[in-house]
């Protein structure tokens, strides 16, 4: 196997510290709507999607289909929630994340973002955060940039496009939910890394059989290699 040239982070939960703030906000979007559900459903069946699909299929989950203009109404809500939980959130990376990205960068590997949120949202997170492209991290992927969202490989295989990176067993990719793992297994990722600092539990994360389960950034950097 080809060593590592790439790793793909997931943000929220995985590099970046919003204490879960996205899917409680979501939840609170969701039973503004006039949907009663609990935030564990939320968790077990909205977590690592583009945003539009995690109503979706939190709601399936408990046998409620969304026409398209509550599906809209809902999102809306939700990233207008966002924005005004974010103005007052003290966001700030996971730790060490920026030093163990300048350590990857190091030893020539590059490193990518890739999320659920959108590219407004995202590029916001980035701000507040003191990161951009070309500097900490070498390419952002989000939602609204792909076809398909995870679990499907669109945003891990666009990020290897922008980075020239043909083989995806050079990629690794890095994730705190099922949905990362589940993601970097369809792109054929030569590493799929879980971490346990974001919305699921070393339990659930074992269950999508990642090679590793780390519990900080830091444990990646025995693990990566180019």
């Amino acid at each position: 196997m080809p060593g590592i040239e790439l790793v793909v982070f997931d943000m929220a939960g995985t590099t970046v510290d919003e204490g879960n703030v996205v899917y409680q906000t979501l939840h609170g979007a969701i039973v503004a709507a006039g949907f009663a559900c609990p935030l564990d459903r939320v968790l077990a069946h909205g977590v690592g999607k583009e945003k539009r699909q995690s109503i979706r299929d939190v709601l399936a989950a408990d046998g409620r289909a969304v026409s398209p203009r509550q599906l809209e109404e809902i999102h809306r809500k939700f990233l207008g929630m966002l924005t005004e939980a974010y103005a007052s959130l003290d966001i700030k990376p996971q730790p060490n994340a920026t030093a163990v990205f300048e350590a990857l960068k190091e030893r020539g590997i590059a490193v990518a973002l890739n999320t659920g949120y959108d590219q407004t949202t995202a590029a916001s997170l980035l701000g507040r955060l003191g990161w951009s492209v070309g500097r900490e991290i070498d390419a952002l992927v989000t939602a609204s940039q792909v076809r398909n969202c995870r679990p499907l490989p669109d945003m891990i295989r666009l990020a290897q496009a922008r980075l020239e990176i043909s083989d995806p067993r050079a990629v690794a990719k890095v994730g705190d939910t099922t949905f990362d793992i589940d993601e970097g297994r369809n792109a054929g990722c030569g590493l799929c890394i879980a971490v346990t600092t974001g919305a699921h539990t070393r339990a659930q994360l074992a269950r999508a059989k990642p090679d590793a389960i780390i519990d900080g950034l830091e444990e990646l950097l025995e693990l990566v290699r180019p």
